[in-house]
């Protein structure tokens, strides 16, 4: 098992948003800004680091009749911490987040993760998986986010781009904005693997 590789899958080959369509949920409904994707993705990303290296840790003693209802529990502890101290040290965010954090629990990339590798593999390779992984995740969501708050509120990160005159696509940052965006973003990344695919054979 190359270490590297199981890092950077995550962000690049088997990105968990671009490529493999997972937890779609949380990604539309909170990207409206890049501050709110960026909260969700640490969020994630924190959840998904230490329920793996739980599951590794126990993987040899969880009885494989119970391992998903186990990684459930392991998971929803690790939800519960990271919902309050984000409720502790930043209420705005929990605010604005809202139901999302806490359903982190049933987010498909945590326990597919939890099943698919930690499960099966020691902690250091369970950890870099879910770092990449946590990274591609956030990677993605601020990039969708930052479409979404530039082109539909004429700002980044809550700073004014581009003056007074400038009259946003308010659509970007209502709901159909989100899958707009995402299709968008689909769109150019899948030409950009034909054309290199086609440049490959070529």
């Amino acid at each position: 098992m190359s270490l590297g590789k199981e890092f950077t899958k995550g962000i690049i080959k088997e990105n968990p948003i671009f490529i493999m369509l997972l937890g779609m949920c949380p990604v539309l409904a909170v990207s409206s800004s890049v501050i709110n994707g960026l909260g969700m993705g640490v969020a994630a990303t924190a959840v998904l680091v230490a329920s793996n290296i739980a599951v590794s840790a126990l993987r040899k003693i969880i009885p494989d009749s119970i391992r998903i209802p186990c990684f459930i529990v392991i998971i929803a502890s690790f939800v519960t911490i990271v919902d309050l101290s984000v409720k502790a040290y930043s209420p705005a965010l929990s605010q604005s987040l809202g139901i999302f954090i806490p359903l982190i629990v049933v987010n498909c990339i945590i326990l597919g993760r939890a099943e698919a590798f930690a499960s099966k593999n020691g902690v250091l390779g369970s950890i870099l998986d879910a770092l990449g992984m946590g990274i591609g995740f956030t990677l993605s969501l601020v990039v969708l986010s930052a479409v979404r708050e530039v082109l539909g509120a004429g700002e980044f990160l809550g700073n004014s781009l581009f003056g007074a005159g400038f009259q946003p696509a308010l659509i970007m940052i209502l709901p159909p904005g989100a899958f707009l965006a995402l299709g968008c973003l689909l769109g150019l990344i899948n030409l950009k693997q034909q054309k290199s695919s086609q440049a490959e054979r070529s």
